[in-house]
């Protein structure tokens, strides 16, 4: 069956090549950002954010486990505008998986940002995970569902033509003596539009994440510092319209993975994936993508397991395959369904044209609720 597929894999590929067409779905409706509001200064107000999620993973691949997520998050923040351009909040993020005793996971939420036309500056918890807008090669979906506080300085400029997220999260903070290794991770995601109207749009992405693990207080001698490097870069043409079909789009990215660490113990030192996308958007039925994933001795910092050559799976941990094909047929129904209540709906069938442990057709399916909303306490008169 595999080896069978793959001149519809190459036929699917060149046919998308032809098309006037995204990497992933719209995620826009998980963002939940504060913004500064000059009308607003001297007011308290509470940001409400609520975040419902069924995840099931029917994989029996070598490369990502199957499994469900099944439950909801919370995230109250109060929000205080001290100036025009200057905004403190402090909250909470609550995880609640069900079938699972108390709270999942609980984490403190405090942030600073300055905000000055489409310029932002950010110290505390940033506007991760989603937020970032990485290929899903690079930063795997289900962060969102599991864990998407990150913590660090944050510069972001975001205007018409132009986006840059530039970023820093610490991962694991250490003291003297420390039994484990501080671990930082740290990011660019930036996009330049070269045309963007009311019918077309062709823009250049490039992204970059760096993880380190290392310092000089740990008592751990014997363990190297590890330094590791993915990067993308590529293209997005849109081409919109007010009929039933709304849009057409393709996006298509080279992705590269590097080892600098000092001692290499990794699998693989280096390695590259191409990731290959052409969809459409109906007015009223959804959206679907048709993805092809090429990857040679590929590894992941944040990425999805599957689309890496180097397993994570139960049981086979470290198990290795140095070339990765998949195709991906993905389907997405997404719609306001009251003001500030956003349903999404997805179902992402995919064949792995290169493992030999796998001749079935796999596939997720998901169902997210969302939820968002801001209350003015008072105002200071």
């Amino acid at each position: 069956m595999t080896m069978n597929l793959r001149p519809w894999a190459v036929l699917l590929i060149a046919v998308a090549s032809w098309l006037p067409a995204a990497a992933q779905f719209d995620n826009t409706a998980f963002y939940n950002r504060i913004t500064t509001d000059s009308t607003e200064t001297g007011s308290l107000s509470l940001d409400f954010y609520n975040f419902n999620y069924v995840r099931n993973y029917e994989f029996f691949g070598p490369f990502q486990d199957g499994y469900t997520l099944y439950g909801t998050q919370l995230q109250p923040r109060l929000v205080y505008q001290v100036h025009p351009n200057l905004v403190i909040s402090a909250g909470a993020w609550l995880r609640k998986d069900f079938g699972a005793n108390g709270i999942t996971d609980a984490k403190p939420l405090f942030q600073l940002k300055y905000q000055k036309a489409s310029t932002s500056l950010i110290f505390g918890s940033l506007e991760g995970g989603l937020h970032h807008r990485y290929i899903e090669p690079l930063y795997d979906f289900e962060r969102q569902l599991t864990n998407p506080v990150e913590y660090g300085t944050q510069f972001i400029i975001d205007k018409e033509k132009f986006f840059l997220d530039a970023w820093i999260a610490w991962q694991k903070m250490i003291y003297k003596p420390s039994p484990v290794k501080e671990e930082i991770l740290a990011g660019l995601s930036v996009e330049k539009a070269a045309v963007k109207n009311e019918s077309l749009q062709l823009s250049f992405p490039a992204q970059l994440m760096v993880y380190h693990q290392g310092g000089q207080i740990d008592t751990l001698k014997s363990v190297p510092l590890s330094t590791v490097f993915n990067g993308s870069a590529g293209f997005k043409l849109h081409k919109t319209s007010a009929g039933f079909l709304a849009e057409v789009f393709t996006d298509n990215y080279v992705v590269a993975y590097k080892d600098f660490s000092p001692e290499k113990r990794r699998a693989y030192d280096a390695g590259f994936g191409l990731w290959l996308n052409a969809g459409l958007r109906t007015q009223k039925f959804g959206t679907l993508i048709t993805s092809f994933w090429h990857g040679n001795n590929f590894i992941s910092i944040k990425g999805m397991p599957l689309f890496q050559s180097v397993s994570q799976n139960m049981g086979l941990e470290g198990y290795t395959e140095q070339k990765r094909d998949i195709l991906m047929f993905r389907y997405a129904y997404q719609k306001e369904l009251l003001p500030k209540l956003f349903l999404d709906i997805r179902l992402e069938p995919h064949l792995d044209l290169s493992s030999p442990k796998v001749s079935q057709l796999e596939f997720s399916n998901s169902f997210f609720l969302t939820y968002r909303e801001d209350f003015r306490l008072f105002k200071r008169k």
